[in-house]
């Protein structure tokens, strides 16, 4: 298991911003698909400040190890949920349509 600090925080098994319900895989995928720290906190006001997503963002390049390790284990826990109680098919697809529309809103 990661460690935690000030900005980042274990709840429930999960890592989140310390204090908020945002994921730190949110914060993950934003600044891999090039956000800026100022663009997250503008996206995730509830974070409560542009320095917690600072904190997030080192925390996350200090422990790269650590971090890709949890997202494969939340990618592996989400397809066996998947598994476990699958959407209909409209449902898939109407989900797949809005990710790629918000991906493309951020490219």
């Amino acid at each position: 298991m990661m460690p935690s600090n000030e900005y980042v925080e274990v709840r429930n098994d999960g890592y989140y911003v310390a204090g908020t319900r945002i994921g730190l895989d949110v914060v993950v995928y934003d600044f891999r698909r090039g956000r800026s720290a100022e663009a997250i906190f503008e996206a995730y006001p509830s974070v409560g400040s542009l320095a917690k997503v600072y904190g997030a963002i080192t925390f996350i390049l200090e422990h790269p190890a650590e971090v890709e390790a949890y997202l494969k284990d939340q990618d592996r826990l989400f397809e066996e949920i998947k598994a476990q109680y699958p959407m209909p098919q409209d449902r898939i697809d109407r989900f797949e349509r809005a990710r790629k529309d918000a991906a493309a809103k951020l490219a």
